[in-house]
């Protein structure tokens, strides 16, 4: 059963609730509340108001969103999508929840099942502007210099990141924005003694694992339709965030005994 299905049973049965004791029916506006449901504008204008948050969203991450019943855009007789104020905070909700909790669309849909039943409230959180790839970041990319200014490190400590291979930058020099991360847990593991030549095998197990990943979704990428494309994309979050957990609490119950 979709999410849209899962939410409206929910609205039925509170419906069902409302008539008990009263002649009319209690309904219950789906999430989110107070915000135009007028549908007028088109994917091209759903497009543009997401790209400023979100510029990976394509066409067919949106259509893939409305197959898995996420939001629920009106056709016109001629058959075009058209989406209200309150679908464009759905869906960025949905990309919310998948950028920055690595959520599953499953989860998801059951979050917001309970939203539009009432169970669940969602206060609309501040826009975060994000890089092509989807990684939030208030600057595009780094350089070497800037990488180094921002993590609070000596450059020489970027470069020996890139020369052990842990940092791999771009083509034209240039770092992605997750690599900052990289270099400040670096920094503190340098305080114990791990420097760049042990982190090598930090890189070679995420390689890994990234190879697992694209297993899993390479029967998706193989194939040619817009939504398997946009679907591998989301089942790639899904199952490296899933590794990252796994890798984590393996970790945890290795060290474990260690502590007295």
């Amino acid at each position: 059963m979709s999410a849209g299905a899962g939410a409206q049973r929910r609205l039925d049965a509170l419906q069902v609730d409302g008539q008990q004791g009263t002649d009319e029916p209690v309904t219950v506006e789906p999430w989110p509340r107070g915000i135009s449901r007028r549908a007028s504008m088109r994917i091209s204008d759903v497009l543009a108001a997401l790209r400023i948050e979100f510029p990976a969203v394509t066409t067919s991450k949106l259509r893939f969103l409305e197959e898995q019943g996420l939001v629920e855009p009106v056709r016109t007789p001629a058959g075009y999508r058209q989406y209200s104020p309150a679908d464009i905070e759905r869906l960025r909700y949905v990309l919310r929840q998948q950028r920055d909790r690595y959520m599953p669309l499953k989860v998801i849909g059951e979050h917001l099942a309970a939203l539009d039943a009432g169970e669940e409230d969602e206060p609309a959180p501040r826009a975060r502007l994000a890089t092509s790839d989807g990684v939030t970041s208030a600057a595009a990319r780094w350089t070497s210099e800037t990488l180094a200014h921002e993590a609070g490190v000596p450059r020489e400590f970027v470069e020996e990141l890139v020369h052990a291979g842990v940092l791999r930058p771009g083509p034209r020099g240039v770092f992605e924005p997750w690599a900052r991360e990289v270099v400040v847990a670096a920094a503190a593991l340098a305080e114990h003694g791990i420097d760049a030549r042990h982190l090598r095998q930090f890189r070679a197990a995420a390689d890994r694992q990234a190879d697992l990943v694209e297993q899993v979704v390479a029967p998706w990428r193989g194939q040619r339709s817009a939504s398997s494309r946009a679907r591998a994309g989301t089942l790639a979050a899904e199952v490296g965030e899933l590794c990252t957990q796994m890798h984590t609490a393996l970790v945890r119950a290795a060290v474990a005994d260690l502590a007295p």
